[in-house]
């Protein structure tokens, strides 16, 4: 008799622990597949990712965030936030400048020095993409690491931020790579 009644216990602890997980999933946290090169060096195909959902219900993206948004209704995509609503971005002799001062942006140190002539970036400013003098309101300007190879913003232009699934905060696959994932650079004034 006594064992009738622990197997519904049980039952009932993971019935629980079930709906706490999908629950953790659904509304705090996600994992995602990078799928292609446009992220490298820094992220690399294959490269499993746990995505923070909640962040920006609470607190705004920072410049330099890892995000991952949906590009449309099946493919969603992962890239750095460079531009910031208001901001003004521009890139010229490969520096980024964003509202008239230059900004490092050391996770593209591994492709500069990789570099043998040319720039990693080609020059331009938001006005030649996109009509807009700077990052509308509730809009963010993304690009991928891999400038030469990534379908970003200069391609599909601003995101909205409601199409913002979240923030990357871990690589945790390959273990080999796992690394909390930072936004890497400081926050320009406007």
């Amino acid at each position: 008799m006594n064992n009738r009644k622990k197997i519904p216990q049980w039952l009932k602890v993971l019935g629980v622990t079930v709906i706490a997980a999908i629950m953790i999933r659904t509304f705090l946290f996600s994992s995602y597949v990078v799928e292609g090169k446009s992220m490298m060096p820094n992220l690399q195909d294959g490269n499993r990712l746990i995505v923070n959902k909640i962040d920006y219900n609470i607190s705004k993206p920072h410049r330099f965030d890892v995000v991952i948004f949906h590009a449309d209704k099946t493919k969603d995509y992962v890239k750095r936030v460079i531009g910031l609503p208001g901001d003004k971005i521009a890139y010229k002799n490969d520096v980024l400048y964003i509202n008239g001062k230059p900004v490092n942006e050391p996770y593209l140190k591994p492709y500069k020095d990789k570099l043998i002539t040319g720039q990693l970036t080609e020059d331009f400013t938001l006005k030649e993409y996109t009509g807009h003098s700077t990052v509308p309101k509730g809009k963010l300007w993304v690009m991928g690491d891999n400038r030469q190879k990534s379908v970003d913003s200069r391609q599909f232009g601003f995101v909205d931020m409601d199409k913002v699934v979240g923030k990357v905060n871990i690589r945790f696959w390959p273990l080999s790579k796992f690394d909390l994932i930072h936004s890497q650079g400081k926050n320009v004034k406007k």
